[in-house]
């Protein structure tokens, strides 16, 4: 439970990832503003999933994953839907930016990682409801923004984090996880 709560909690790395990429990138009305919008979002909520795995996740692996990931996925969704913003269109260009992302941030994956592909499967899905929660919260959606609010964040959030405990190991994945000499030899 408290794994799920704080990746839950990390969905905060949304909307400051929605501000980079449009603070960078601009509307996402064109192929370059939806490449690199997506990629500069994707560096954040990268950043902000790592923190929230608590060590779960490779920093060096995850985010490089999530800037390629979305940034090629925004790229196909926009470019499909003709950066439309109806309900329709967001689901399909959510649907389409996981269909991209999540086979990147699969591969990402610590190799002790079980079932990888649930995450490839599950993120065409939660980044429709994403953009659907988003759409549906009343948000204005027709300034074209590079990630789903914050109603698709917590949507996302939540339910991708009913899969951690079944794909990630218990305990972290980092260099110092594999250290077991203890801290007086290492000083």
């Amino acid at each position: 439970m408290r794994t799920w709560l704080i990746w839950t909690v990390g969905f905060l790395a949304f909307p400051l990832a929605g501000l980079a990429g449009t603070g960078v990138a601009g509307r996402v009305d064109d192929p370059v503003a939806a490449f690199l919008g997506g990629a500069v979002a994707g560096a954040v909520i990268g950043a902000g999933q790592t923190v929230a795995s608590r060590g779960r996740l490779d920093i060096r692996r995850w985010v490089p994953a999530t800037v390629m990931g979305m940034g090629a996925g925004l790229l196909l969704g926009a470019v499909t839907v003709g950066y439309d913003t109806s309900l329709a269109d967001l689901a399909l260009m959510g649907a389409l930016t996981g269909l991209v992302l999540g086979p990147a941030q699969a591969l990402a994956l610590p190799r002790a990682a079980r079932m990888r592909w649930l995450w490839a499967a599950a993120m065409p899905a939660l980044w429709a409801l994403g953009w659907t929660a988003t759409s549906l919260g009343g948000i204005a959606v027709d300034h074209q923004f590079t990630v789903f609010g914050a109603y698709g964040a917590i949507t996302f959030s939540a339910l991708s984090g009913l899969l951690l405990p079944l794909l990630l190991p218990s305990h972290a994945t980092g260099d110092s996880a594999a250290d077991t000499t203890p801290s007086e030899a290492r000083a």
